[in-house]
């Protein structure tokens, strides 16, 4: 396996920018290439470089396949106020899951609890990325999806099930908003493909070989499966967000799920986002005031040997941005080499890098 490959580092704004036109330039409404291109940035800015500008070119092949639809066009299956399904006729799942979020709130506020469920949507990107925005709005939000098959069920072999990852958002008083965001894996499937992008081995226990014996290789881990997080409890877990976010909405489950790496195929992913009022259970100021105690109390907890400090969920994600909104997103090569050809196609010119090199062969 090749060493790790000198990244280029470019501004947050830049990468927007290039990501935003050349979404636009497939087809897709302004406001969405925006905000798909906003979701990817995010990802970058939070340090979670697996679901950042890497998949860029995976969505615009499939837009370009027509296997996800330029423009999101949901239609209402059934609206009984607080619980509501869209079908998102295969549109972009970042748009989709957008347009769930703000329904979320707003049913939420009336009826002070709301289920949305998107059938027929694809891969949205980061789960916290919604749930941050519900949580901002006075609520605590739970979202969960599914996903292509990534692992074997506990005892088996071959894929069956996916990473179906989910999140939990809530206010956080003055620390912000406090966020969950995981998949029921050992790790993203996503982290295995920017080890590959980065030519780099990944780390044992992370992913089997498609016979099933544990691999360091990312090349062969994409071909076989990732290991459950804590053993059968993952499996479980996995199952189970595959019945709400698939089965129950009326979505693509199992092997039936296409993930956003394949070029054709409808995705067939299911969402579903549960969001309560804080209003509706407590006054919200009472709310943000034991927030924050819960927050004082977790992070005064002594510090074990090599730690400096206790962060709570999310918090990480935000010191990470702060700090690549000055310094820049670094790319690895092979994820520049990617955008190149997306720059080609598209004939929109890729941001300058502030260490410009000359590109692979």
């Amino acid at each position: 396996m090749r060493g790790p490959l000198m990244p280029y580092t470019v501004a947050a704004a830049d990468l927007l920018g290039f990501a935003a036109a050349t979404t636009e330039a497939h087809g897709v409404p302004p406001d969405d290439a925006r905000l798909l291109a906003d979701t990817l940035v995010t990802a970058e800015l939070w340090g979670h470089p697996s679901h950042g500008m890497l998949r860029l070119p995976w969505y615009l092949a499939r837009i370009a396949s027509g296997a996800t639809a330029a423009t999101a066009t949901p239609e209402v299956v059934s609206d009984n106020g607080a619980v509501l399904v869209l079908d998102g006729r295969a549109g972009l799942g970042q748009v989709l899951a957008d347009r769930a979020t703000r329904l979320g709130v707003e049913r939420a506020r009336e009826h002070g609890i709301s289920a949305i469920a998107v059938r027929d949507s694809g891969h949205f990107g980061t789960a916290a990325y919604f749930t941050r925005k519900a949580a901002k709005e006075g609520c605590v939000a739970l979202l969960a999806t599914n996903a292509s098959p990534a692992m074997a069920p506990w005892g088996g072999r071959e894929k069956r099930v996916g990473t179906n990852p989910w999140s939990i958002s809530a206010p956080g008083g003055r620390y912000g908003t406090v966020v969950m965001d995981i998949a029921n894996t050992a790790v993203a499937r996503g982290k295995i493909y920017h080890a590959k992008e980065r030519g780099e081995p990944i780390p044992e226990g992370w992913a089997a070989d498609a016979d099933g014996v544990p691999t360091t290789d990312p090349r062969r881990a994409v071909e076989g499966l990732i290991l459950p997080m804590a053993g059968h409890k993952g499996y479980a877990i996995s199952f189970m967000f595959d019945v709400l976010a698939g089965v129950l909405t009326g979505s693509a489950f199992g092997t039936g799920v296409v993930g956003p790496y394949r070029p054709t195929g409808r995705s067939g992913v299911g969402h579903l986002l549960i969001c309560v009022d804080i209003r509706s259970m407590a006054d919200p100021a009472e709310f943000e005031r034991r927030m924050e105690a819960l927050i004082e109390e977790t992070k005064s907890a002594p510090t074990a040997p090599g730690t400096s400090e206790v962060f709570v969920p999310g918090e990480p994600e935000v010191r990470t941005a702060e700090r690549l909104r000055t310094e820049g997103i670094t790319l690895a090569d092979d994820t520049w080499a990617s955008l190149s050809r997306v720059a080609d196609a598209t004939a929109v010119p890729l941001p300058t890098p502030a260490n410009p090199q000359e590109l692979p062969a």
